[in-house]
């Protein structure tokens, strides 16, 4: 199957963050505040991920101090304020000596297509714009902002015989008191 090779060829994945690593809901406070909602299973997943050598790298239209935050708690590269998803992908291609062929890209909306024609794996949330599910080549059973992402790295993980050994060496440093959580 098309998507399986993908996978296995998969070195990187990109998060769009609205919509996919939060259910797209944001909230404003007094004081324009903003806030937003991250699955912990994602952040988990990230952290299999990023411990396995996949690397993770969000990309966002919206700029957000919230995802700032979060990223720098998962250890993750974000870049905010990206208008035109393809060439913010392109330009983490070259940054990281990847071809686009060894990026999964996973995300929900139109803004999102850009990016998801030109990536190796693309990766819809279940939710996604009709659009966007006419694109995947792999469409997560869960939705944005309640472990997706997850979901997919662990989709790329078992494709490349590692999702086992993975979860297997992340419960061990939790037995030995490594691992601080996500």
């Amino acid at each position: 199957m098309a998507n399986t090779q993908a996978a296995i060829n998969t070195k990187m994945l990109v998060c769009d963050v609205d919509g996919t690593l939060t259910d797209g809901t944001i909230f404003y406070s007094d004081g324009n505040i903003e806030s937003k909602g991250f699955s912990v299973k994602d952040g988990l997943g990230i952290r299999l991920a990023i411990d396995n050598g996949l690397n993770i790298v969000w990309l966002t239209g919206r700029s957000s101090a919230a995802v700032a935050r979060r990223a720098q708690e998962l250890g993750v590269e974000v870049a905010q304020g990206a208008n035109n998803k393809d060439t913010g992908l392109r330009e983490i291609a070259v940054e990281h000596h990847l071809l686009l062929e060894e990026i999964a890209y996973i995300g929900d909306d139109l803004n999102d297509i850009p990016a998801l024609a030109i990536a190796g794996l693309p990766i819809a949330v279940a939710g996604s714009a009709t659009q966007v599910l006419d694109l995947a080549a792999y469409v997560t059973t869960t939705e944005g902002g309640r472990g997706a992402v997850r979901e997919a790295i662990e989709f790329i993980l078992d494709a490349q015989g590692r999702l086992e050994e993975s979860a297997n060496n992340f419960v061990n440093r939790l037995t030995e008191g490594d691992e601080s959580g996500q």
